[in-house]
């Protein structure tokens, strides 16, 4: 009876892992097909990555613009792309826009080291320098510890602890020898707790990825609004390269925004990118 017991509680996690997984791979898809949507572009000879590096290298950015641009319209979203294509815009003394393929590169590649240096040093060169409030201690671990790897790659970790689960319960249950059933009993249960942990970190890259609500000033400066109108009271300005959140974007040409230190106020949505 035990044994049944045990083998049910392995097929539960086997369906649970396996909804976790497609769950990912499916809401993956429609990024990247949400992507090609409103960026598709015709063109009768495809460019590639190759043509655009070549043109950098040549110190021809505004071609590898062009090059890079069209390629994630076609081809839907890279991070290798939009680190490249940020870096162009960079050489190309466009601030805003060097920064908003940068965040597009980390927001898919979270664990590049490049990409955040390179962006690190692109914000060094904006206005505006903000504080930012300090967080409570585990939400800064947890941010920390989840963008050590993509969506795609917490996945993978979730599988592979789950195939040494599945082997450790097996262990567990068929194991003619004590000592081997304990080892496959501990080892099941820490796996199983990778497996968990993945799971949910792969959930929240995964929302990060498909809810986005943050945002980059793309003007050179704009007057921040208590409301959403230009009778508004001026409450700051912001300058060109800002990074902001979107709090509020119900209204069709107004956003409310929240800023690291914690102010809001309203801009046009005109004066601003989606990251």
């Amino acid at each position: 009876m035990k044994k049944v017991i045990i083998f049910c509680f392995f097929v539960v996690s086997v369906a649970y892992i396996y909804a976790q997984k497609s769950s990912i791979v499916v809401d993956s898809q429609k990024v990247k097909i949400a992507s090609l949507d409103h960026k598709k572009i015709k063109t009768n000879i495809p460019l590639t990555k190759a043509q655009a590096d070549s043109a950098y290298i040549r110190g021809d950015y505004v071609s590898a613009i062009a090059i890079y641009e069209e390629i994630l319209a076609n081809k839907g979203e890279s991070a290798d792309i939009y680190y490249n294509l940020g870096n162009s815009y960079y050489k190309n003394n466009n601030i805003s826009k060097s920064l908003l393929n940068l965040e597009r590169a980390l927001l898919l590649d979270p664990g590049d080291s490049d990409i955040r240096f390179n962006l690190d040093l692109v914000r060094s060169k904006t206005v505006d320098k903000v504080a930012f409030v300090n967080e409570v201690f585990f939400v800064t671990w947890f941010h920390s510890i989840r963008n050590w790897m993509s969506a795609d790659q917490w996945g993978k970790v979730a599988i592979a602890s789950f195939f040494v689960f599945t082997i450790s319960v097996s262990l567990y249950i068929f194991g003619k020898k004590i000592g081997f059933k304990k080892i496959g009993f501990i080892v099941a249960i820490f796996a199983f707790i990778i497996v968990i942990l993945a799971n949910t970190l792969a959930y929240f890259q995964k929302k990060s990825l498909l809810d986005r609500r943050n945002a980059i000033i793309m003007v050179p400066s704009v007057t921040v609004k208590s409301t959403p109108t230009e009778g508004g009271t001026d409450l700051f300005i912001l300058h060109e390269g800002h990074k902001i959140n979107i709090k509020d974007s119900y209204m069709r040409d107004w956003v409310e925004i929240r800023l690291e230190d914690g102010n809001v106020g309203w801009v046009p949505v005109s004066v601003i990118e989606i990251i």
